[in-house]
Formats: C-alpha cells, structure tokens, sequence
C-alpha cells in the first residue's frame, strides 16, 4: 500500500502529558530518572552496563524451546532463540497483557516498533547481536480492560464468569466475537484470512495467553519476533532473592516511595507502591499478599501463612507469586539480557519511577524508549480534508476549533476587530494622557473603562462568528465526521481501534506500511496518509 507520512512533535497533538513531553524533550526536571538518554550514544552505554551484568541464557533459552514447542516457530525465531545463548546477544523489549484479539492498534505499533529498532541495530552494530521480544503480562487480571474489543467505536465485550489472570482463563465465549467479526469484516480482500486465523490461534489454544502466543508468532515471526510468557517457575525463581525481600523487609516501596516524593513536585505520579508488591496467584486467583501482625493474608481469601509457611511457598512454588507494576519491569530485565524498552506514555512514566530500584538491587535500567504513535488517514478521509483545506496538524484540534479556522480563512466578510481593537487603545491612550494631566487619580478609572469596552469587542468578535459559522453549517457536518472517523470516541486512533478491519483491508501490507514509516529513536507522532 502506498503512503505518505509526516511526523508533528508529540505536545503538539494535545494528546500526551506533561511528564512525557518532557521526557521527549530532555527536561532537565525528569533527567535524574532515567539512566540513559535515547540516542545512539544512550544505546552503546545501555550494552556496556548489560555486559557486565550475568544472565541465565541457558536457562532463559530452555524456557522458550518450551514455550514454543506447541507452535510452529519459524527459522528467524529459532534462530534468534539460539542467538540468546551468546555474550554478545542482547534484547530489545516491549510489553502488554494479552488484550482479547490484540486489544487496541497500538499493540500492533509496539511490536512493530521492537522489530525494526532490532533490525537497525543489527546492520549498524555488526558486532552484537539484538533480538525482539514480546513480553507477555499475562498474570493481569484487568478483565474489564483486556476482554473488550472496539469496532467501529461500538465496544465489543467477551462475557465469562472467569477469574484471576486473563492470560489463564479458558477461550470459551470468544468464537461469538469471532462470528461477529466475520460477519462485518468478510467481505474485505483479506476478511477471510483474519477470521481463519482468529479461528485457528484461539480454537487451537486452551487459554488467552496461548492462544495471544500462537496470533503474535504467526502475525511477526517472518520478522524473528520472540514471544515470552514470564508466567514460568524457572523464570520467577530467578527472581526469589527480590520477592523475599519485598515479602519480609518490603525495600522495594521504600525505595520507589522516596523517587516518587520528588517526582510528584513536578508530575502526577503514574504508579505507587504497597507495601507488599506481590500478588498470590493459584488457580482461578490473583489477589494482593499484604501482612497483618505476625501473619501474612491474600486479599478477600481464607488464605494466610506465617513467614516461614510463606517462604516455604515461595520457594517451592515460585510461579504462586506474581509481582505488580512496580516489580514487573526489574523481573524482565533480570530475565533478559535487555538493553532497551519500548513501552507507551503510561508505562515510561512509571518505568521513571524505578531507576533507584534497579540501582539497588544491581540489575541495569535500560534505555526507556516511547513507543511509536500513528495517525493512520485512508485516502477517502485525506480527500475529505484536502476538500476543506485542513492540513495534519489542523486535525488534532477540537471540531469548533477546525470549523473556526475555516470559517476565518473562507469567509467573505470581516470577522476579526484586531484592528479596531488596536485603535480603541490609542484611543484610551490618549484619554489616559487628557485625563491625567486634570487629576492623576483619574487614569484607574480611564483603564476601567478601557478594559469593559475591549471585553465587550471580543464578545462581539465572538457574536460575529458563530453568526457566520451558520452559513458554513455544511461544513461542519463534514469537520464532524471526519473527527469521528479519525479520533473515535474523541480519543487516539491507536488507543480505540482494533487492529481487525485494518488488517481484513490490507493484510500483511498493513504490517508493512507501519515498518516501513516507523521512526527509531526520534519521538515523534507520525501521521501515515494512504496515497
């Protein structure tokens, strides 16, 4: 497919906050947060600090020949599987829970975007090896976020009863959603093909996460993408030291606690600790470990121990402990020999939360890299704007603002009292200078009446304009849907849309497109226009 894209600043989407914008550009308030800066030079230091640090490769490979034994990998996969067990080979990490169907577009993006960074920095690195990853948080029990699709703005629910890690819970129930998108999505040139493989990943997978496992490796491994899923007891063995120390001492909210007081000077703080930062995870359960007195309980459970029950659990059954947000990125990088992680405004806001917590627990902070952002705008809607003379940046402005722009640039009477303006305050001026010279104290009441006779101009300038946006009522309707179409339910594209009917449109050339006009370490938001 044939694209044109061009890239604005992030803030000035209006769609980002202020602790991300400030990150994109280097503000000398967020620099104490993160380890290193997103560049090339940031990149090369990320690999020194990660050589020196060890990693279970073999343990690491062992855990994902078994993880793809029951799925077909392809020759890039497994070849990038038995690259881990080098020295010199390093990984490049993004994340996300096992969202139904692939949730919202920019699970697609971020994927896209750990690719291609893995391909540049093979051909400009020659000397190390760099390997994608997908790293599956498949212990989430956000059901109400991760079980719902949206098409065409319209929600889409998976209804179950189940409970705990979505990533565990059966598939039953999601064919119906299934039927649903085939019967609006297989008349498109590649409908067919999306809902045979829908089909064939989630009736050939006993749970969310395989069946997640089986739709990412066959949508990315021509690109050597690797797949984990943390939900592992050899994995989160290597993690017991740290889990010991947040059961008994509870570190790890002291240290993330005391970054926060700073940060929160400056920011709304994007995470916070408890003083247990593990869940109990068992069955059909995942609930909050928390102490009480000499005894420590699972949340809304008869479940307790004392420490040495517990740590007695913990050791033998390292896979009952799953950590939270706070936990979750130091057990990736311990797990993975990562130099980079990829993730969206939410999860690098509280990635800057937990760089002393790398520090004191000696794991590497990576480089934290925002994820690419899109805008994509089919041809039908970039005629529609190009008819009413609104360029890129104009469309991310609220619809009376767009029709204001128009409204101003077309009509064909006067609209604006800059002018008039201008010369009511020479005017004042030279009151002020009559007035001034009969009795000083005069000069407050001539700015008074100044300030009320501007003030009474503007609401007129405002009269004026919505009177003549009347005569551009067609114009409006079509400002209207075209913000409809483009940011639904007055979001991002990215953060609403499924990734479905784009892919039953264009296939694999989707996938493609995004590649190709991917941005590396630049940050910025990239708006893709279909030629």
């Amino acid at each position: 497919m044939d694209c044109t894209a061009i890239s604005i600043p992030y803030r000035q989407t209006g769609y980002f906050t202020s602790i991300i914008n400030d990150y994109i550009e280097q503000a000398p308030a967020l620099q104490p947060f993160y380890e290193h800066p997103v560049s090339w030079e940031g990149i090369r230091e990320s690999i020194r600090q990660r050589q020196a640090f060890h990693t279970d490769r073999a343990m690491l490979v062992q855990v994902l020949h078994e993880q793809y034994a029951s799925v077909p990998a392809g020759e890039r996969v497994q070849d990038n599987i038995n690259k881990l067990l080098n020295e010199n080979t390093f990984t490049l990490v993004t994340a996300h829970q096992p969202h139904i169907f692939t949730g919202h577009l920019y699970f697609i993006y971020k994927i896209v975007h750990v690719i291609k960074l893995a391909d540049i920095l093979n051909r400009e690195l020659p000397d190390s090896n760099f390997v994608p990853v997908f790293y599956m948080g498949s212990e989430d029990a956000d059901l109400d976020e991760l079980g719902k699709i949206y098409l065409g703005g319209e929600e889409v629910k998976w209804t179950t009863t189940q409970q705990g890690a979505v990533g565990r819970m059966n598939n039953k129930g999601l064919d119906k959603i299934i039927d649903r998108l085939e019967g609006e999505l297989a008349v498109q040139p590649h409908g067919p093909e999306l809902i045979a493989l829908l089909r064939e990943c989630y009736s050939a997978s006993s749970t969310v996460q395989a069946a997640t496992f089986r739709l990412i490796n066959r949508l990315f491994e021509r690109y050597g993408l690797l797949v984990l899923i943390p939900d592992h007891p050899k994995l989160k063995a290597a993690m017991h030291p740290v889990f010991k120390d947040d059961l008994l001492s509870q570190t790890p909210s002291f240290i993330v606690e005391k970054t926060i007081e700073q940060l929160s000077a400056h920011y709304k703080v994007q995470a916070t600790p408890r003083e247990i930062n593990l869940f109990y995870l068992k069955d059909g359960l995942r609930e909050r470990i928390v102490k009480l007195g000499e005894e420590y309980r699972v949340v809304g459970t008869g479940i307790h121990f004392t420490e040495q029950a517990l740590l007695e659990e913990l050791q033998n059954h390292p896979d009952r402990f799953s950590p939270n947000v706070i936990l979750r990125g130091l057990f990736q990088e311990t797990i993975l020999p990562n130099i980079a992680f990829i993730g969206g405004g939410g999860e690098t806001a509280y990635w800057l939360e937990l760089k002393e917590l790398f520090h004191h627990y000696q794991v590497p902070f990576p480089v934290l890299v925002l994820r690419n952002s899109f805008l994509f705008i089919e041809k039908k809607w970039k005629e529609r704007a190009k008819k009413l003379g609104i360029d890129s940046s104009l469309l991310f402005k609220e619809e009376r603002l767009i029709t204001n722009e128009i409204v101003k640039r077309d009509s064909q009477v006067q609209l604006q009292l800059e002018g008039e303006i201008g010369e009511l305050e020479h005017l004042y001026a030279r009151i002020q200078g009559i007035a001034g010279k009969i009795d000083s104290t005069l000069s407050k009441h001539v700015t008074t009446l100044q300030v009320r006779a501007e003030e009474r101009l503007y609401r007129l300038e405002k009269k004026m304009l919505q009177a003549e946006k009347r005569k551009f009522s067609d114009q409006q309707n079509q400002v209207q849907s075209l913000k409809r179409a483009l940011f639904p339910r007055n979001g991002l594209q990215e953060r609403i849309d499924n990734f479905s009917p784009y892919f039953a449109r264009w296939g694999d050339d989707f996938i493609s497109m995004i590649y190709e006009h991917t941005p590396l370490l630049e940050q910025v938001f990239t708006v893709v226009e279909e030629d």
